[in-house]
């Protein structure tokens, strides 16, 4: 059987292959269109809108920090704000090399080997995401500097910020206290979320203290950045709950008078409200402008204030410890009659001296052959030494201790501020567990007039004033009046209770006396109370020795300027329904009644009657 032979049709096949070829090409052809149609579209029609997704931009979650709360004074004056400032951050995302940044940064901004070891701690502490601080308060030379290089610092970015800022500087230094960087080891002890993107925190002062009210809590924002980190437009935001407000007690004018009395001496002013605690005025001089430590103080500078021999870092009124001197003999004396071991008829012949029976050393009186016949009411007056050597003696020293603790003697008073010392309160058993000694009966009749063992803080003293011009109403001092904000804040128990008393008479007793310190005829501090009209004033001076005079007789003349003796003054006004109290200390002054005592009369003046001090300071006479 014969196989069927297949033709081959070449004609047929060659036009069904260029057919397809021609379809083949059209598709090929139709693509390429339509790609150069898609290209001419995103490169020409829509370049504005796609440049920027080709220059790699990224959107970011950045924190954005709280303003933090204002503080005013009583009358609304702001003393601690929140001012706009430059800084430079670095983002290590965007920077490339972290490290060789910095080396360019560090001329531009004067950045020292401190200054590179801080910055990059800090960034060791955060996401790799988040901008790194360099600077704050960038000047116009460093915005300048850093402009001109700018090409060579990807990821650096200069914003915005607000910081804060003390209008009045040295003034409320020790009162205020300041913000500044957080360290690391405090970043360690934050809540990350509260203080995502903040940079500074509070390190002394009100500021410290009351840093949870103030911070506030951060908000955050979606921003889109290009690819050297520049901020092209913000596309979310949830804003910052900023800090609640302060509003303080004290009073600017009072606390610019107390300064300004200081002038240039070393001390302390505390002004208390009897009635309810607040401190009206609180001074420590020298001081130091706090400003410069919100952005980072250069390094000479701190050294300069570290080193001064004034110490302008160092909180007198909050932590300086002295001998109160005279200044206690008030609440003895009234301790003396309420303990029954004198009344107000007792009376000594001073002579000007006073020995204990069986013991050969002599103390004297600071007034060369003595004040006479005197009573508790004189040796107020006159601050006769002779008659409190004796009411020393018959207490003993744990009873003295027992009554002076009752006013806050030797222990810390609780204020709204940080790093607060007390003073030493002595006793027998104070003396076994400290020097693992005896207590001597010599030893008490120097701690009966303010010497020896028995120290004081000016608010320690203040407060004891406070509390014995409003008869006996135990307080807490405190500078907080009130807060602004939408969050409830419980300021705590300021009243404490109540000094028992036997004869309610005695504390009127006791301001008579102090009345006569600066009314009387014979009182110590009567330099202030000339012309003095439409008030009236309880005080007591009180002289505290610097060093022992190993029984030689004090020579002011010959004794160096810082050896001199320290000069205090305490008082109230009016008398008959105190309104005021203060306790004034003037270091090295040497007199309470002409160094000390003008400085009280002149926040009197202010506080009662609304009388700006005088242009020329008062002459009293210089007495104790």
């Amino acid at each position: 059987m014969a196989r069927p032979i297949n033709i081959k049709d070449n004609e047929v096949e060659s036009r069904l292959f260029r057919q397809r070829a021609w379809i083949m090409a059209l598709l090929v052809g139709l693509a390429l269109l339509l790609l150069l149609g898609r290209y001419f579209y995103l490169q020409v029609r829509e370049y504005s809108t796609y440049a920027s997704l080709s220059e790699n931009n990224r959107v970011h979650l950045e924190a954005v920090p709280p303003p933090r709360g204002i503080i005013f004074d009583r009358n609304g004056i702001i003393l601690a704000d929140n001012q706009p400032t430059f800084s430079l951050t670095i983002n290590r995302d965007r920077s490339g090399d972290f490290a060789h940044t910095l080396s360019i940064l560090a001329p531009l901004l004067d950045l020292n080997s401190t200054d590179i070891k801080r910055i990059r701690d800090k960034a060791s502490t955060m996401h790799h995401y988040e901008d790194v601080p360099v600077k704050l308060r960038l000047t116009d030379e460093d915005i300048a500097r850093v402009s001109e290089q700018r090409y060579r610092l990807p990821g650096v970015n200069i914003s915005v910020e607000l910081a804060r800022h003390y209008p009045f500087g040295a003034m409320l230094s020790h009162t205020l206290g300041y913000v500044s960087r957080i360290s690391e080891a405090e970043q360690d002890n934050l809540d990350p979320e509260s203080y995502d993107g903040t940079q500074l925190i509070g390190k002394t002062g009100l500021e410290k203290y009351y840093e949870n009210i103030l911070h506030g809590r951060p908000g955050y924002q979606h921003v889109e950045t290009n690819a050297h980190g520049q901020l092209i437009k913000v596309l979310e935001r949830t804003p910052p709950v900023r800090g609640d407000d302060l509003t303080l007690f004290l009073d600017l004018n009072l606390q610019k008078i107390a300064y300004d009395g200081l002038g240039t001496h070393r001390g302390a002013v505390v002004a208390i409200d009897p009635a309810t605690g607040g401190i009206l005025a609180f001074v420590s001089t020298p001081g130091f402008d706090p400003n410069p430590f919100v952005g980072g103080i250069p390094t000479k500078l701190y050294q300069a204030l570290r080193d001064d021999p004034d110490q302008p870092l160092y909180n007198r009124a909050l932590q300086g410890v002295y001998p109160p001197g005279s200044t206690i003999k008030p609440f003895e004396g009234l301790g003396g009659v309420e303990l029954g071991v004198i009344d107000w008829n007792w009376k000594i012949s001073d002579p000007g001296y006073y020995h204990l029976a069986g013991d050969s050393h002599i103390f004297h009186d600071w007034k060369k052959g003595g004040h006479g016949i005197v009573d508790l009411f004189n040796a107020v007056e006159q601050s006769c030494d002779t008659f409190f050597y004796q009411v020393g003696a018959k207490l003993g020293v744990d009873r003295f201790h027992d009554w002076m603790d009752q006013f806050g003697f030797g222990r810390k008073t609780g204020v709204d501020l940080v790093n607060e010392r007390s003073g030493t309160l002595p006793s027998t058993a104070w003396k076994r567990k400290v020097f693992k000694a005896p207590w001597y009966p010599g030893e008490m009749l120097s701690v009966a007039i303010g010497q020896g063992y028995f120290t004081v803080t000016p608010l320690e003293l203040a407060t004891a004033v406070a509390m014995l011009a409003n008869d006996g109403h135990i307080l807490r001092p405190h500078l907080l009046r009130s807060v602004s904000g939408p969050y409830p804040y419980d300021p705590g128990n300021h009243s404490q209770g109540q000094i028992p008393i036997h004869d309610l008479a005695n504390w009127q007793q006791i301001h008579v006396a102090m009345q006569a310190v600066v009314s009387g005829p014979h009182g110590t501090a009567t330099g202030i109370g000339h012309n003095l009209q439409g008030y009236t004033i309880a005080g007591k001076t009180g002289t505290a020795q610097v060093r022992g005079l190993n029984g030689q007789k004090y020579n002011a003349a010959l004794t160096p300027e810082r050896f001199k003796d320290h000069a205090w003054f305490i008082a109230f006004a009016p008398v008959e329904a105190p309104r005021i109290a203060v306790a004034v200390l003037v270091e090295n002054g040497q007199h309470g009644g002409s160094a000390a005592a003008p400085i009280a009369r002149r926040l009197f003046d202010y506080w009662l009657l609304g009388i700006k001090p005088p242009p020329e300071p008062v002459n009293p006479e210089t007495k104790e």
